[in-house]
């Protein structure tokens, strides 16, 4: 750990630079960076993260104690770049400070921020006698108390209220007669100070902090308070940052941009976050500061002429008033929006990816206060990651290790059907704030938001505007639409990294939390009542609208194509049906991993068979209905293996525990005795004797075939039969026959007998020999210890993560959400060991099953077939250990095959 806590930047020097993010965090490793490059950058220190994780060890005494020489100094640092002072009561101009976090990743308004510290009742009249303007100083005041009083004090809103201090501020308006905040004079915005005072001593029982240094102390130790906060945990897990990673602390001198209509504030993109276009981009405010940008309370305006007719046509407003009421930076502030703009292509250069970038204008000269690698839409992550190789600011490798396998799955989502959408009515139309296509029941609150989600429904959040603690309901949600904010605001930024739909800024729609309601131009829509948004035009529809699959791009296959040419590890996909093959070849997928062929029997009448062959008491019997069912396999094996013509195709026999075909409901069970001739009471008793207590662990897999042989005699002969019919027809099938569940050697040998005897008789009959594989799923721990032994007799083996989770943890995956949540929240487990491979134990299972399988047989192969095997961090892993294949759902092989290049390129780096 290291002994230095605090940073100092400021007047084109600084301690720390980008590559120090793990300790700086984001944020101050590029305000170092910038301050390196000669950029405008106030002056300010970095409290490290390491600080952090001794705040939540240790407590705010320790820390303080710790760290308060160098904070002191760092403040020194500041005041005397700025040429002001601190907490100052006589001359000097008064420092003002910021106070943001700055994890190592971007977590986009989870955290906490404090603007213009160290106002009290006599530094604003000093500001205010030093700066010539006390309409600006006042303002300044009033939005200190605001948002310290909500960050560090806990002045907040109750559900369904609107914030305690907005309140404040709309009682005067209404008195005043005004509309926006720029419109107080300075004797109104005195008055909100008090009233301000009065609401903090209310909602607290404390009078507001006088003290700087009191208000410095409060403000840091909020920051580090905020990493514990519920919506950073829930971040955290939906991003999968380790919690122990901390976050930085950004003192830093402010900089105003509400000093009058000569300073502005706003927020940058060099590239279009949405669409991932070659476009400069982004939102300012004239006369107002950071906050108040993102925080949605006022929809800004656009920073280039180019976009600011672009939003002026979406809102149907003239050029004329446009250029009148709503004019770009560009045209309002054309130094400054020069000096801008290059320095964000300087920035875009530097970094050799877009940038997100937050700037204040102070009385006309360009501050910049923040660049971070931008969030961005999955189809924006790949247009820019092949737009920017094109241009030749990256490499092959670059162009793929920057993108997130996961958000690529946005890009297969449906999208509205044209005919059905020319067709339904258009309420309103805001901003396209993150695209796609979302339908859903409306619902105003988020964790109702949750309740809903977990009744099935899916739900559209209708907000004025969103905050940090809706995230919850944001990220169950289809869709996101606001009243009130700008392409910059939470509502739109967080909407796009999380790749949800959103419109923002749907001026027109007038939400009443109270009746659970909103109206549009004399709608009224209510809760539970269904709407749609598109979120790449911003139109809000009435009802349902059709969807249809959406259609990929030369960008998407120039990506894939990337993937294939540095991957080593090939993906397979989990298909059941000839479609579903189809779909996963479509995408890439170099064969099937996984075929369940108790999927199969619930089909139409087969279950019928099914039950015909379970309810019998005689071998007999079962064959009898076995041959019922053998053409039914037959057919779908054909499908399935013409569909990967080539390509091996692993069928795992019959799996699960019989008890799950048979009926269970009165009127089902006496229907089967009817089609049975038999009784009732003979179907009922054989159900109940086919109950387990733990049927997970029961009479299931492969000790199903060794009970009744026949039916791995029937499914291997479907197997075979239709590969030969293939094979007869011209077509190259490729069947690997798995067998489940094996924990002993002798059982995979008894399986294997009977499956290559009944290939020898199919053989003999058709006339035409086919190749094939056989082997076993390792998804029991013995199997994994013992994988030397069993690998005596299989040709591959699948490693059945899904199994070997639940065996190796003792967690059955069917009741684990009864405890998960807890485990997650204190720290337990990290991830869900059922979406993450826990790589610590069951990792380890599956590199001791594959290192012994290889010591036995180094030609055997070697794959994944559980729900790991589409997630990146998993198969990473996978690729580590020397897997073969990893397999997946067929929408998530795209996913898998850019995460196995990635991991591809990783070890071949290392």
């Amino acid at each position: 750990m290291s002994t230095k806590y605090v940073y100092t930047f400021g007047n084109g020097q600084a301690e720390g630079r980008a590559d120090m993010k793990n300790l700086l965090g984001g944020k101050g490793a590029n305000l170092a960076e910038m301050n390196l490059i000669g950029l405008p950058v106030p002056a300010g220190f970095t409290i490290t993260t390491e600080v952090c994780t001794i705040y939540n060890q240790q407590g705010k005494e320790a820390v303080v104690k710790l760290i308060e020489s160098d904070v002191k100094a760092g403040i020194a640092h500041m005041e005397k770049i700025m040429n002001a002072k601190f907490g100052s009561k006589g001359e000097a101009f008064p420092l003002m400070v910021s106070v943001r976090s700055g994890a190592r990743v971007s977590m986009p308004g989870m955290m906490d921020t404090v603007l213009n510290l160290g106002l009290n009742d006599d530094a604003v009249k000093l500001l205010a006698e030093k700066s010539g303007n006390p309409r600006f100083a006042w303002d300044s005041y009033r939005r200190f108390i605001q948002m310290y009083g909500d960050v560090v004090m806990g002045v907040s809103a109750a559900k369904g209220e609107h914030n305690p201090f907005e309140v404040e501020i709309d009682k005067l308006k209404a008195i005043k007669n005004i509309t926006n905040d720029t419109d107080f004079t300075i004797e109104d915005l005195q008055i909100l100070v008090g009233n301000f005072k009065q609401v903090v001593k209310d909602k607290t029982g404390r009078d507001f902090p006088t003290c700087p240094w009191e208000q410095l102390w409060g403000a840091i130790c909020a920051v580090f308070d905020s990493w514990m906060t519920e919506r950073a945990v829930l971040y955290r897990q939906l991003n999968q940052i380790p919690e122990e990673w901390g976050t930085a602390v950004n003192v830093q001198s402010m900089v105003y941009g509400n000093m009058g209509n000569n300073s502005a504030t706003g927020v940058a993109f060099s590239r279009d976050a949405a669409t991932g276009e070659d476009i400069f981009n982004g939102e300012y405010l004239i006369n107002a500061q950071g906050e108040d940008v993102v925080a949605g309370i006022r929809t800004p305006q656009e920073i280039t002429i180019e976009g600011s007719r672009r939003w002026a046509k979406l809102q149907s407003i003239s050029e004329e008033e446009r250029k009148t009421k709503y004019p770009s930076l560009e045209e309002a502030m054309p130094g400054a929006y020069a000096e801008l703009n290059s320095v964000q292509e300087k920035l875009e250069n530097h970094f050799h990816d877009m940038q997100d970038m937050e700037f204040t204008i102070q009385d006309g000269k360009l501050w910049m206060l923040q660049t971070r690698n931008g969030k961005r839409t999955g189809a924006a992550m790949v247009k820019m990651a092949v737009d920017m190789l094109k241009q030749g600011m990256i490499d092959e490798k670059t162009a793929l290790l920057r993108l997130e396998p996961a958000k690529l799955d946005e890009l297969l989502h449906p999208v509205f059907d044209k005919v059905a959408q020319s067709k339904a009515k258009v309420l309103t139309k805001g901003l396209p704030a993150s695209p796609g296509a979302a339908c859903g029941r409306v619902v105003f609150f988020a964790d109702e938001a949750e309740e809903w989600k977990n009744k099935g429904e899916k739900v559209i959040l209708v907000r004025l505007e969103t905050s940090p603690e809706d995230l919850r309901g944001m990220h169950v949600s289809e869709g996101i639409l606001t009243a009130r904010g700008g392409m910059t605001s939470h509502a739109a930024v967080v909407a796009r990294g999380m790749g949800k739909c959103c419109v923002s800024g749907a001026g027109d729609i007038n939400v009443d939390y109270h009746k659970r309601q909103f109206t549009v131009k004399g709608t009224m829509i209510k809760e539970g009542d269904w709407i749609s948004l598109n979120g790449s035009t911003g139109e809000v529809y009435l009802g349902k609208v059709a969807t249809v699959a959406a259609s990929l791009d030369e960008d998407f296959k120039a990506i894939m194509d990337l993937a294939e040419k540095y991957t080593r590890m090939y993906v397979r996909t989990n298909a059941d049906t000839p479609n579903d093959a189809k779909a996963a070849r479509n995408f890439g997928a170099k064969g099937v991993g996984l075929c369940r062929t108790e999927h199969m029997f619930f089909e139409g009448d087969r279950i019928d068979a099914m039950r015909e062959m379970i309810l019998s008491d005689t071998e007999e019997g079962r064959r009898t209905a076995l041959a019922k069912i053998l053409p039914m396999q037959r057919g779908d094996f054909e499908g399935i293996l013409e569909a990967m013509d080539g390509l091996g195709v692993t069928i795992r026999l019959l799996d699960p525990p019989l008890h799950e075909f048979t009926p269970n409901e009165p009127s089902s069970q006496q229907e089967m005795a009817t089609k049975l001739n038999i009784s009732v009471e003979e179907v009922k008793q054989k159900v109940d004797a086919l109950h387990e207590f733990n049927p997970m662990l029961g009479h299931r897999g492969c000790r199903l075939g060794i009970t009744y042989p026949e039916i791995t005699e029937m499914q291997a002969r479907a197997i075979i039969e239709a590969a030969c019919n293939l094979k007869m027809k011209g077509l190259n099938p490729k069947p690997e026959i798995m067998v489940p569940l094996v924990g002993e050697v002798k059982e995979l040998k008894m399986q294997v007998d009977i499956i290559r005897k009944t290939a020898e008789l199919v053989f003999s009959e058709k006339g035409v020999r086919v190749e094939f594989m056989v082997g076993t799923m390792i998804e029991i721990p013995r199997a994994a210890i013992t994988a030397d032994e069993i690998a005596e007799v299989a040709e591959f083996f699948s490693f059945g993560t899904n199994d070997l989770t639940q065996m190796t943890f003792g967690y059955s995956r069917d009741d684990v959400g009864k405890f998960l949540p807890t485990y997650l929240k204190k720290g337990i487990l990290k991830a869900d060991p059922f979406a993450v491979l826990d790589q610590v134990g069951v990792g380890r299972m599956v590199k001791m099953g594959a290192q012994l399988g290889r010591k036995t047989n180094p030609n055997i192969k070697l794959g994944i077939c559980g729900e790991h095997g589409g997630e990146p961090s998993s198969v990473i892993f996978c690729d580590a250990v020397g897997m073969n294949y990893i397999s997946c759902s067929p929408f998530r092989v795209p996913i898998a095959r850019v995460a196995a290049a990635q991991a591809a390129i990783m070890h071949t780096e290392k």
